[in-house]
């Protein structure tokens, strides 16, 4: 905001912005204004009312913004991505924007390539590129030599494509046809030791979070989506749980009075469409097979590698790690919150703290 600040500025000194522009009858002014943060005010709508300093909530259409907009006047609303393409089309002519990506989606896109990936950062490509030339090609494929499991794209509001369709061309159709979006760009790459059912439920509970309450599909439908995905993870779902998700995620999707709304069930409707053995096995065995949802696991400490370094003990946060320095140490399980901090101080080159499902710990290895 600074920067364009300073760039506004620097227009007005130069005569480029203002009243009478270079002596003529023209007059053009940019304010900067910043709005309420909330991610709902991504909604055309809820932004306009952000703006007029009103809580940024989406409101009923028609009228539309072109009809009846900011301060009740006629508006044309768009991200910043979008005016940034507009003068690349007057210098070089629509004819060349257009000869870029589709022919339904123009131009090119940004994506924040992020997750388990080589090579993270903005990427900008032409629209109907494979998505695997970005994950590969740009991203350098997945590190650690894992395998790819699925790529979320979209944002929060997005859709997990699996492995199985990286040669899907990312373009608005065909990414919404596969149960994802284009979104604000974001695209995130997921490999082996990904919990889908887990996945599902960090994005939906963004969007719960996010929702501005006022329609009932989202406010509410988005509580008990989140609520039935939480005793999931917790080895507590049934199996009637499954399609309860997918009747209230296609209602909220199609009752939601705006895009957050109509979006937010996406994570959960993908991943139930091409994970759905995952969230089974969360159900019918209790486990984890990504050993990611914490009540479905346990840390144990091999006495065969540890070597007594106090890493794990110090990094602790709640002290249920015992031993002495270059002894063996053990973990408290009656303590024990499984948040990983020990599994993730460990040394690789020790790699003394397993990562194991509760419901397969063998009997010869059961600690304190």
């Amino acid at each position: 905001m600074k920067r364009i600040q300073i760039a506004i500025d620097a227009a007005k000194e130069y005569g480029l912005l203002g009243e009478n522009i270079f002596g003529t009858d023209f007059s053009f002014t940019i304010e900067v204004v910043r709005g309420g943060g909330a991610f709902v005010c991504g909604e055309e709508t809820a932004l306009i009312a952000s703006i007029e300093g009103r809580p940024g909530r989406p409101r009923s259409r028609p009228p539309f913004p072109a009809q009846k907009g900011l301060w009740g006047k006629p508006t044309n609303i768009n991200n910043v991505e979008t005016w940034a393409n507009v003068p690349m089309i007057i210098n070089r002519g629509s004819e060349w924007f257009s000869s870029i990506g589709t022919e339904k989606s123009k131009g090119t896109k940004i994506f924040s390539l992020v997750g388990k990936v080589m090579n993270t950062g903005l990427v900008e490509v032409p629209m109907g590129i494979p998505l695997q030339t970005i994950v590969y090609d740009i991203g350098g494929g997945v590190p650690d030599g894992k395998e790819l499991k699925a790529v979320q794209t979209g944002g929060p509001s997005g859709g997990c494509i699996p492995k199985s369709l990286i040669d899907i061309p990312v373009d608005y159709e065909r990414l919404t046809e596969a149960g994802s979006i284009m979104g604000s760009g974001g695209l995130i790459v997921l490999d082996e030791d990904t919990c889908m059912v887990d996945v599902a439920k960090y994005f939906l509970g963004f969007t719960m979070d996010e929702s501005c309450g006022k329609c009932t599909p989202c406010r509410n439908g988005t509580r008990l989506m989140w609520d039935i995905l939480d005793r999931i993870t917790r080895g507590e779902g049934q199996l009637e749980d499954l399609d309860t998700l997918k009747e209230l995620g296609e209602g909220i999707k199609a009752l939601s009075l705006c895009g957050l709304g109509q979006t937010a069930p996406n994570p959960v409707l993908s991943t139930l469409n091409y994970f759905m053995d995952e969230y089974r096995t969360h159900i019918e065995e209790k486990q984890c097979p990504a050993l990611v949802c914490k009540d479905l696991i346990e840390y144990w400490i091999d006495p065969e590698k540890c070597v007594g370094c106090l890493l794990c003990l110090k990094a602790c946060p709640v002290n249920a790690i015992e031993g002495a320095s270059k002894e063996v140490h053990i973990i408290d399980q009656s303590l024990c919150e499984y948040c990983g901090v020990c599994y993730d101080s460990c040394p690789k080159k020790i790699d003394a703290i397993v990562k194991r499902d509760r419901t397969r710990v063998p009997a010869e290895t059961v600690a304190v």
